[in-house]
């Protein structure tokens, strides 16, 4: 069922429980995007055509139930042989773990739990619906502490379906009603002596009737009167041990009639007023089925006047003529009876004798065989004239070796009759199982596959490996091997994964030639498969512009083909043109510090440097630019770290040779008295902060730049939108 998906939206995840009747799965409702519990009846009952009708119809009727303290059922469904009941999933533990781990609980966390469970067989019955099997086990608490009541729906159908088929009572025999016990018809009342007996275990930690089987839990159920709570735990109040008495009368007609009557006692048994009630007395004289002892019945003797008649007899028939009886026939009766008697004394006094030679045998006391080998106990057992009973019950224990005793029916050190039969359960090996072949599986079914032979999920691990033969994420073997023997319960799987063939990173080509990127390749294990070509601005021509289908440190399985792209160098149109920067210093006699910074098309619009002079007499200094039909270039001058002109050079005009030189700067001409600290960005060439242009008339606006036309008689009004303004 592990990794199913039933009715094409419920994908189980795994086993969380079950039962005689069912099997319990977590599960996603993949329509919803949330986690369910699906209930899942057990192979044996799907072939039962009225015990699968009565299922459909009690677990339709448990849906029709809407209370905060009943787990919701959302649907039910079959698929193929599949009948299942979808219901609310529930975080938290079952009312059995809290038991076991903190028993006897605190007074009033007891009475809190069983006032909930009492609130929901109440909202049950109102419905009509009987729970039948009220345990702790059917009692889910969650993380905020809402007490859930489950197993509604297929209680109904299990009690009335099963008692016809097998002739016995199915439920848990050590919850069960007096009435449930007998096998007669189950009500609301016999939930409420269920909920009593849970009451009592929450608050003494064990259980009111115990025994050797669940025949003898039934009679004590019928017959034996249980040992009162208080005496296991002196600070249970006697308001709250009142109710535990009343609910679990063996007569119904003494417990309380409904489940809202027995609510109210919850809700107010810890009254301060209630606490030192007296003790709840019943009227055991109406229970007819008590055991009573009663005088016994004496026979009556025969008077005279039974003799007399019989003379009144004889001297009637005197008078009416009738012939007095033979003297021989009265006395051949008697005699043939009193022979006949007497014979049946000596028989009866011969098979008297004889049952008392047969069954009077010696006493003797039972040994403890109990981690004993089986040949040992059996010789033991021999040795005090007992005998072992066949055939023995082979029965796997973790606790005892294999060929071990570790039970007897009989107690150690009791008085039996010799010739007694004493039933042994001996260890076995533990059963192991196979482990599959779990290789061209992908990790989460190897998992899924593991889970359904009983492995925990957290006992599976997964370790990864290349692998030349199997591809990425696919299961390489397992350890323990396939085929060997392994103990699903206890045995640690791990689960080798593949991750391809073994990975490298991927170098960095770009700026190599064709040689060094070949030699490279081979180095790490890699093919040169193709070479292609295109003219680069920034890459000189040769050198590898682009590398595919791997980038810089990718990881790249050995033995992979990659193909590079050289540089053809500038493309035809492009064009390499030398302009001559005027510059001068500051002042006369001193000398400047002249920085330059271009852009043109090798570099996509961005600023590179072209460097640093110091000047002290005016002169011109040559940047060398490469320009395109789209791509102009841009040179910015800064004197002594201050900005001082920015130039475009247009690609039509250095292809027509029109490019206007610039005048040399004034050595004396004083800074402006406002102006940027930083120029405008090159990466518009029309920005021209101070002096701008190459030539033509010149202006300041407010913002301090100077404004020039570019030599064309246009004036550059691109000053102030550029960026830098």
């Amino acid at each position: 069922m592990i990794g199913h998906e039933l009715g094409g939206r419920y994908q189980v995840i795994e086993r969380i429980g079950g039962g005689g009747m069912a099997l319990v799965y977590r599960a996603h409702d993949i329509l919803l995007n949330r986690n369910v519990a699906i209930k899942v009846l057990r192979n044996q009952f799907v072939h039962d055509e009225e015990f699968i009708r009565r299922f459909r119809r009690e677990a339709q009727s448990a849906a029709s139930l809407s209370h905060p303290n009943v787990v919701s059922i959302y649907d039910v469904g079959q698929e193929e042989d599949i009948h299942y009941i979808v219901m609310e999933y529930v975080e938290g533990k079952n009312l059995n773990e809290i038991i076991k781990e903190r028993a006897p609980l605190q007074v009033d966390e007891a009475v809190r739990i069983a006032s909930q469970i009492c609130d929901a067989l109440e909202h049950a019955h109102q419905n009509q619906i009987i729970h039948r099997d009220i345990k702790p086990h059917n009692i889910l608490i969650g993380r905020n502490g809402r007490v859930k009541v489950t197993d509604f729906g297929i209680a109904r159908a299990v009690t009335s379906t099963t008692i016809t088929q097998t002739g016995s009572v199915v439920g848990s025999v050590h919850y069960f009603s007096p009435e449930h016990a007998k096998g007669v018809t189950t009500g609301e009342k016999s939930d409420l002596y269920s909920l009593g007996i849970v009451l009592y275990q929450m608050l003494t930690g064990v259980l009111p009737f115990l025994g050797e089987s669940p025949i003898s839990v039934a009679l004590k159920h019928l017959q034996e009167e249980f040992e009162e709570p208080r005496k296991l735990n002196p600070l249970i109040p006697q308001s709250v041990e009142n109710v535990i008495l009343r609910s679990m009368r063996k007569n119904p007609e003494e417990r309380y009639q409904s489940a809202k009557e027995m609510l109210q006692d919850l809700e107010t048994c810890l009254l301060p007023e209630r606490r030192s009630e007296a003790k709840a007395k019943f009227n055991d004289d109406d229970d007819e089925a008590k055991t009573r002892v009663i005088p016994a019945i004496k026979p009556i003797q025969n008077g005279l006047g039974s003799r007399g008649s019989g003379g009144e007899e004889r001297m009637r028939r005197r008078e009416e003529g009738t012939p007095p009886e033979n003297n021989k026939r009265k006395w051949v009766r008697p005699t043939l009876l009193i022979g006949l008697t007497l014979l049946l004394l000596l028989a009866m006094t011969g098979v008297v004798m004889y049952v008392k030679a047969k069954f009077d045998v010696k006493d003797v006391t039972v040994p403890n065989v109990v981690n004993m080998t089986l040949e040992d106990a059996t010789k033991a057992l021999s040795d005090v004239g007992l005998i072992v009973e066949d055939p023995v019950t082979q029965e796997y224990n973790p606790n005892f070796a294999e060929n071990v005793v570790w039970e007897q029916n009989k107690k150690p050190d009791s008085i039996v009759k010799e010739g007694t039969h004493v039933a042994l359960t001996v260890s076995t090996a533990k059963t192991t199982s196979t482990m599959p072949d779990l290789s061209t599986k992908s990790f989460d079914d190897a998992v899924k596959e593991l889970m359904a032979m009983g492995v925990a999920q957290e006992r599976i691990t997964q370790d990864s490996r290349n692998s030349e033969d199997f591809p990425e994420g696919q299961v390489i073997t397992t350890e323990p091997a396939a085929n060997s023997e392994f103990d699903p319960e206890t045995a640690t799987i791990k689960v080798i994964v593949s991750k391809g063939k073994e990975s490298i990173k991927m170098p960095d080509l770009l700026g190599k030639s064709q040689d060094e990127a070949k030699q490279i390749l081979e180095t790490n294990g890699l093919v040169l498969d193709a070479v292609k070509e295109e003219s680069s601005f920034s890459v000189d021509k040769g050198k590898v512009t682009k590398q595919w289908p791997y980038e810089k440190d990718d990881l790249v399985a050995p033995g992979e083909k990659i193909t590079i792209t050289l540089s053809t160098g500038y493309p035809p149109e492009a064009l390499e043109y030398t302009f001559n920067v005027p510059v001068a210093p500051t002042k006369a006699g001193e000398k400047s510090k002249i920085r330059i910074v271009y852009s043109d098309a090798r570099n996509d619009g961005a600023n590179q440097e072209w460097g640093t002079r110091t000047i002290a007499k005016e002169q011109q200094l040559s940047v060398n630019l490469v320009l395109a039909p789209n791509k102009d270039g841009v040179v910015s001058v800064y004197q002594d770290g201050n900005y001082l002109e920015t130039y475009q050079i247009f690609y039509a005009d250095a292809k027509n040779g029109t490019v206007p030189q610039p005048e040399p700067p004034v050595t004396e001409t004083p800074v402006p008295s406002v102006e940027p600290t930083e120029p405008p960005a090159t990466d518009n060439p029309e920005v021209t902060p101070a002096d701008a242009g190459n030539g033509g008339n010149s202006g300041t606006d407010q913002t301090g730049f100077i404004i020039k036309n570019n030599g064309n008689g246009k004036k550059d009004d691109h000053a102030k939108k550029g960026k830098g303004n």
